[in-house]
């Protein structure tokens, strides 16, 4: 018999067909990839060729984009159900906290799960874990969501809930399961690739892994001991695809396949209709040209970012400051070169937060950078508690990333001179992941938003030019 397991992770509400950032000999590479329809076209396909094939969302599925901000998720649910999803699990997803994630519950056809979710009483906030059954073989699926959504997170995110990492949890529901006469166990985790890895090495008895939240693009599976893990990138660019082998309800082989997502891929007109209807009052931002840039904007890398440096340099501008932070972000589709759209500038910040300004010394800084850096490069993956480095501008910052925690950076400097320890700085950031409320005095939240700050400053200046300087440097 054979089984396909299709996976879909981080697709971070990008409903439609967008710019995705590859890579090819000449270095970076824009492509129009995603959409729901083509999504949903490739799964009918497989679920056509073989009827014993389940399909799983990793998270970071209800946020992300101005549609589904607006409505709190509930434009993308249709979608979502017409794609027949078996389970999802959530990081961004409790971005509209715990009560209104139940109320999406309610009107989705399959579970969200996470057995490391936890009220304050201890009773499970979500589904723990499921049993499917194909042709026989029956499926254990054990979800985990987000174990940073408490630690870094907004605090309207977690409110009254507590999140572990699931080690404890996972190897209890791996034997129950197992009791119950499963004989594939699935774990779905959006604890992050690092994070899946270690707990596979940890524990023994789950068969696939579908990892997601640090956008891994993974071609072939990884085996961990008797374990396989995929990741399948983020934004909807990629449906990862496990042919699973089986014979006497043992898993004898397996073929495992990363599909990219393209233009030219099948497309499923019902969901085509579904999205072209939940981006209909979007028209007029899809279409606005704000200003125009003269290279790629993104976020895709881990230290540095032209699209943030965009952001940044607009926050500062508005607010009169010289020094700027933001959260690093990993969502977010790329913004080719040429015009920028209004309905871009919503891709880098959906949420589109106040701009905010706080006086910090030069000890805060160095402090918050440090702190920031250990959550992103912290030799054990289960205190890897954030997204990239912390988005910066106004700085200058020598770092080696393989020093000890609260020790990585060498060096601060500030309108080329050293940044002082005790000397106050205005600094200007979005959002308490831009900086968070232990740090600094003088906090004030400004009228203006993150995206009409963005709009001035292109009207300014008209063409956006990267500066092409990095603000971090490994030394």
């Amino acid at each position: 018999m054979k089984l396909n397991i299709l996976f879909v992770n981080d697709v971070h509400g990008y409903l439609k067909p967008h710019p995705e950032l590859f890579y090819n000999a000449n270095g970076e590479n824009i492509e129009t990839a995603g959409g729901y329809a083509h999504m949903a076209g490739i799964i009918a396909e497989i679920r056509k060729k073989n009827p014993n094939t389940l399909l799983f969302d990793g998270g970071d599925t209800l946020h992300g984009t101005k549609p589904l901000v607006d409505t709190k998720g509930e434009a993308v649910i249709p979608i979502l159900n017409a794609l027949k999803i078996d389970a999802l699990v959530g990081h961004w997803d409790f971005a509209f906290g715990p009560t209104r994630l139940q109320k999406i519950k309610e009107r989705l056809n399959f579970p969200v799960l996470g057995c490391n979710v936890f009220n304050e009483d201890g009773s499970q906030y979500l589904q723990p874990t499921m049993m499917l059954e194909k042709n026989g073989i029956k499926i254990g699926v054990i979800g985990i969501s987000a174990m940073i959504i408490d630690k870094v997170m907004p605090e309207k995110m977690s409110k009254g809930l507590t999140f572990t990492s699931g080690r404890e949890e996972v190897p209890k529901y791996i034997s129950q399961l197992m009791g119950e006469g499963a004989h594939i166990i699935v774990l779905l985790s959006h604890n992050g690739f690092p994070q899946d890895v270690r707990l596979l090495q940890e524990i023994s008895g789950v068969d696939i892994c579908l990892s997601a939240h640090t956008h891994n693009r993974i071609y072939e599976a990884i085996e961990v001991g008797d374990a396989r893990i995929v990741q399948c990138g983020c934004h909807g660019a990629f449906v990862g695809n496990f042919t699973l082998e089986l014979d006497d309800k043992k898993i004898t082989g397996y073929d495992y396949e990363l599909i990219k997502v393209t233009e030219s891929s099948p497309k499923d007109e019902k969901v085509e209709q579904l999205v072209n209807m939940a981006i209909l009052p979007y028209k007029k931002i899809r279409e606005q040209i704000v200003g125009s840039t003269t290279q790629t904007l993104h976020r895709y890398a881990t230290i540095n970012s032209t699209m943030d440096e965009l952001l940044l340099s607009a926050i500062a501008l508005s607010t009169d400051t010289e020094i700027a932070f933001s959260n690093g972000w990993r969502y977010g589709a790329p913004i080719p070169k040429g015009n920028i759209t209004e309905n871009d500038l919503y891709n880098i910040a959906p949420m589109n937060p106040p701009v905010s300004r706080v006086v910090l010394t030069g000890a805060e800084i160095k402090g918050m950078l440090e702190e920031n850096l250990e959550r992103t490069f912290n030799s054990d993956p289960f205190g890897q508690m954030g997204g990239y480095v912390k988005r910066c501008l106004g700085l200058q910052i020598n770092m080696r990333i393989e020093n000890p925690t609260g020790h990585r950076i060498q060096e601060i400097n500030f309108n080329g001179a050293p940044l002082d320890p005790k000397t106050n700085y205005n600094v200007s950031f979005v959002t308490s992941q831009g900086v968070a409320k232990k740090y600094g005095v003088q906090r004030e939240e400004h009228k203006i938003k993150a995206v009409e700050a963005m709009i001035a400053y292109l009207k300014k200046i008209k063409d956006f030019q990267p500066g092409n300087r990095p603000v971090y440097r490994l030394v």
